[in-house]
């Protein structure tokens, strides 16, 4: 990659808040990606059970399903900086009440559940929250796209480093400390959140209340095709494909007949490839072309599910996951910056917090069924079910593409990303039409 490329890749860094959001929270997200891998392993060990770990799975994420809708509402119309600061602040607390916990040796699988719930309260309130901050951030309306994907990247990057991490940690001195190397690294994002010189948004006086404007948000989402496309897309890949994320410390011990180093690597290796697939996005100069962009996730993502719950090699596992990473970090961040290029401002807060129901929030269902299927049919049967339903997603996807692209096209012409003349002489000389 020659340096302008690479330049590109990382425009939107020359934002000087972006940049602090950046740092910040990629010291943050490291922190998050060992606690996650110690909450499962965690679980494993205190259970031993398939249902258990689609449980937890489940009580930390249904919160989102069930608050961020009614969440995005007041998001549009408050501080989303001071938002999202209280929610960093109560993630660390959070963090350091389960670590005090399992360093006292007072953890019990209850704990754990009722924790899970806490800190999915939180998420309910930090993501749409965040989401939505980002175009504050990055002043060019031209580099969000860029900001999400390196967001995405970053996420990615500590996904790829956390879990192996946390596998070495646990295996040396247990998942206390992995949880308490969470909480410390809340100060990070907390401190480049503080440092931040947000220009004043003067928001029109609001006459409705909170239920009104979620009813306002959910019916300009419901109306809009593109939205619904690509919300119902997300949604069908969280609920059908997620599971495997909670079952694969089965894998590790069973399947593979590892132990927690084998389960950080396997997740290291999603990681890797959604690294992968977020970079891949970053080096684009438009969106346009994202609606393919995201069949192929999807499709990607479904193979990977197949090849994962057939495998019994190691190498093997780990190319799978590697590969369905990739799927669903391309299709998904692809989704979030069509949505957030789309949408009109006032509306963000409230179609981002759709963005993250559909997201996190369709999870714990897909957890405690994948959960509930693998106590009974088993952990690689499960997985093989869920990566074949995610292929009759993605096929339906592909079929409703062309729809997509119709109703996109005159949303990026208003906007300037596709010149209304040089569209039509394309269309003129080439007969063909252009892609949305």
């Amino acid at each position: 990659m020659n340096r302008s490329n690479l330049l590109s890749t990382f425009r939107a860094l020359k934002h000087p808040n972006y940049r602090l959001f950046f740092v910040g929270q990629g010291l943050s997200l490291l922190g998050t990606w060992i606690q996650q891998t110690g909450e499962v392993w965690l679980a494993y060990r205190l259970t031993h059970s398939a249902m258990a770990l689609g449980v937890v799975g489940f009580a930390s994420q249904i919160p989102t399903f069930l608050l961020a809708p009614f969440a995005g509402a007041w998001i549009d119309r408050a501080n989303k900086r001071r938002l999202v600061t209280i929610a960093q602040v109560l993630a660390m607390a959070q963090a350091f009440g389960l670590a005090a916990l399992v360093l006292t040796h007072r953890i019990t699988y209850p704990n754990l559940i009722v924790l899970s719930f806490i800190s999915g309260i939180i998420d309910a309130l930090e993501v749409p929250s965040r989401q939505s901050f980002v175009i504050e951030m990055v002043e060019d309306r031209a580099d969000l796209g860029n900001a999400i994907a390196l967001n995405s990247s970053l996420v990615n990057a500590a996904r790829l480093v956390g879990p192996a991490t946390a596998g070495l940690l646990i295996a040396a001195v247990g998942e206390g400390w992995c949880f308490f190397i969470n909480g410390m690294s809340y100060a990070a994002i907390i401190i480049s959140l503080l440092l931040m010189k947000i220009k004043k948004v003067d928001q029109p006086p609001q006459k409705e209340d909170v239920w009104q404007a979620f009813q306002e948000g959910f019916h300009y989402a419901t109306q809009s095709v593109p939205i619904v496309t690509l919300i119902s897309a997300l949604a069908m890949v969280s609920l059908l494909g997620s599971s495997y994320s909670v079952l694969i410390p089965i894998f590790a011990a069973q399947i593979l007949h590892g132990g927690p180093h084998t389960l950080g690597f396997l997740m290291a290796a999603s990681g890797m490839g959604a690294l992968g697939g977020a970079l891949y996005l970053a080096s684009r100069q438009s969106v346009v072309g994202l609606g393919s962009i995201v069949g192929r996730g999807m499709t990607l993502f479904s193979a990977g599910l197949v090849i994962f719950s057939f495998s019994h090699w190691f190498w093997l596992s780990w190319a799978a996951m590697l590969l369905s990473g990739f799927g669903m970090m391309s299709g998904t961040a692809s989704i979030n910056t069509m949505l957030q290029t789309i949408v009109e401002p006032d509306k963000r807060g409230r179609v981002m917090s759709f963005f993250v129901t559909a997201f996190i929030g369709m999870s714990p269902i897909g957890n405690f069924l994948g959960g509930f299927l693998a106590s009974r049919i088993g952990a690689p049967a499960s997985v093989r079910c869920a990566g074949i339903l995610c292929g009759v997603a993605a096929l339906l996807y592909w079929r409703h593409l062309p729809i997509l692209r119709q109703h996109v096209r005159p949303i990026y012409m208003k906007l300037g990303i596709i010149p209304e003349v040089a569209q039509s002489l394309q269309a003129v000389s080439t007969g063909i039409k252009p892609r949305g």
